[in-house]
């Protein structure tokens, strides 16, 4: 998650005394509003919880006034120390940061603590009403909703709670996964827009896994209403005859079986994301990025509109880094003033092993770039419990009412509907994708090898052999 503090406001207490107000963002959207006071009594909680030699250098308090530039100043070393705290892999996850910004973040949206109901929408579009509290964090809202769908307790973890954005063409953007820092409600509700809403999805990216999810009614019917659902929307690609195998086997209900052919299939457990620009292999090229399988699979428009198609393993990148800037939008004018409004501008950029002695900075501009950045960190913490002889497992968390209580009346994951015939255009992409020998190839000659056409590759004296899972 990427925190910065861009801009502060005067503002006046229910006294009538102005103050400084830091305005905290998160990926780019305003999450709270606190005084350098706040964040000062956070630092001496943090500082009481681990040590003087833990914690960040915190800004020190001024006698007099402060002047414009100070202000400024401050914001700045406000902001350092939010992102190291955020980085820092004790701190960052710490109850006491967290509980500190979800207060922050109810108080800035004025929205006081009520039992409301809140609807969480499955992958297949399906509806589920939950009833929690508007102060609930995400782990509380998750667990409502796996107790309403009587998901078992030891399949929880499997799944995580997202931020979907609808588009008017019918598809979806997904937006962030929704952290331990935040609740759920408030941050639906401080957006005022209908097109957002928090959808349930798997969170793990090995399929092996699926095995364990399939092995339980309720797990089941969400892998397979998620899997129809990618299908559908083009994020899994299937060809004319997979497409009939898939169809007979929904018609006999076999859910099982449909999962283990789709598991077959190119980009199966994929998010895709909306088309952006990056920089390889040419600067300004239009790419579609999607996540999965360990990588991060490119689908490039070169200037001159041939298409390439590649992917980077995260087992070769060394690092990665988020960053924002602010973009001032002009409102119609040749020469924006500093008065005008701003947008984000959000890029990732990782440094990429493109051979054994060449690593070379790769750069994807686009506002999905922080839900990039969670999935590439989540798949090296997956691979890193993997190599460790670990699994996934529910987190678990002490409550001070005891065990949670399941609800009651139950919810039934609803099957979808058949298959839709297959959509041409999606074939047509494939057909004139060409591989890109410059990055990891592996995958590109699978189930779609047939639609795939080779030739007027990149240079290939960076092909990489040897090199798997173990060299993180």
């Amino acid at each position: 998650m990427h925190f910065s503090i861009p801009e502060t406001e005067v503002r006046s207490d229910e006294n009538g005394s102005t103050y400084v107000a830091y305005n905290i963002h998160v990926n780019g959207v305003l999450h709270c509003r606190v005084r350098y006071s706040q964040l000062l009594g956070l630092h001496e909680q943090i500082k009481k919880e681990y040590g003087n030699n833990v914690v960040p250098a915190f800004p020190p308090k001024k006698i007099f006034t402060l002047t414009p530039a100070e202000v400024d100043q401050r914001r700045e070393q406000l902001e350092k120390y939010m992102q190291a705290v955020r980085q820092d892999p004790i701190l960052g996850s710490s109850e006491v940061f967290n509980s500190f910004l979800r207060k922050a973040q109810q108080e800035t949206q004025q929205i006081p603590t009520e039992e409301m109901q809140l609807e969480i929408y499955l992958s297949n579009g399906q509806k589920v009403k939950v009833n929690i509290l508007t102060s609930d964090q995400t782990e509380d809202v998750l667990e409502a909703v796996a107790s309403k769908l009587d998901l078992p307790d030891e399949l929880v973890g499997y799944f995580s709670l997202f931020l979907v954005q609808e588009r008017g063409d019918g598809g979806c953007t997904y937006v962030r996964k929704l952290q331990e820092f935040e609740l759920p409600y408030v941050s639906i509700t401080s957006l005022h827009s209908p097109d957002y809403r928090i959808v349930l999805r798997k969170s793990y990216w090995d399929t092996a896994y699926d095995s364990d999810v399939m092995d339980d009614r309720v797990g089941l019917n969400l892998l397979y209403a998620q899997t129809v659902s990618d299908i559908e929307r083009g994020w899994i690609l299937v060809n004319k005859e997979q497409h009939r195998q898939l169809k007979s086997l929904q018609e006999k209900g076999s859910k099982k079986e449909f999962i283990r052919l789709a598991q077959t299939l190119k980009y199966y457990g994929y998010i895709k994301f909306d088309p952006c620009i990056t920089d390889f292999p040419e600067k300004g090229c239009h790419v579609i990025v999607g996540a999965g399988n360990n990588e991060l699979n490119f689908h490039v428009k070169l200037p001159s509109e041939q298409m390439k198609e590649g992917s980077f393993k995260v087992t070769r990148m060394r690092c990665w880094r988020v960053t924002s800037s602010q973009v001032p939008v002009a409102n119609g004018t040749a020469n924006p003033s500093s008065s005008s409004k701003c947008d984000v501008k959000l890029e990732l950029a990782f440094e990429y092993l493109m051979s054994k002695d060449r690593l070379q900075w790769v750069t994807i501009t686009s506002p999905q770039a922080i839900m990039m950045s969670i999935c590439l960190q989540s798949m090296v913490d997956e691979l890193m419990v993997k190599k460790s002889g670990g699994s996934i497992k529910k987190m678990q968390k002490k409550r001070l009412n005891g065990t949670f209580q399941r609800s009651d009346s139950q919810q039934a994951v609803k099957s979808p509907p058949l298959l839709d015939s297959p959509d041409p255009s999606c074939e047509q992409v494939v057909k004139l994708s060409t591989k890109l020998s410059s990055v990891s190839l592996r995958g590109l000659s699978s189930s779609n090898s047939a639609s795939d056409i080779s030739g007027n590759d990149f240079h290939g004296n960076y092909a990489f052999e040897g090199i798997g899972d173990d060299d993180l």
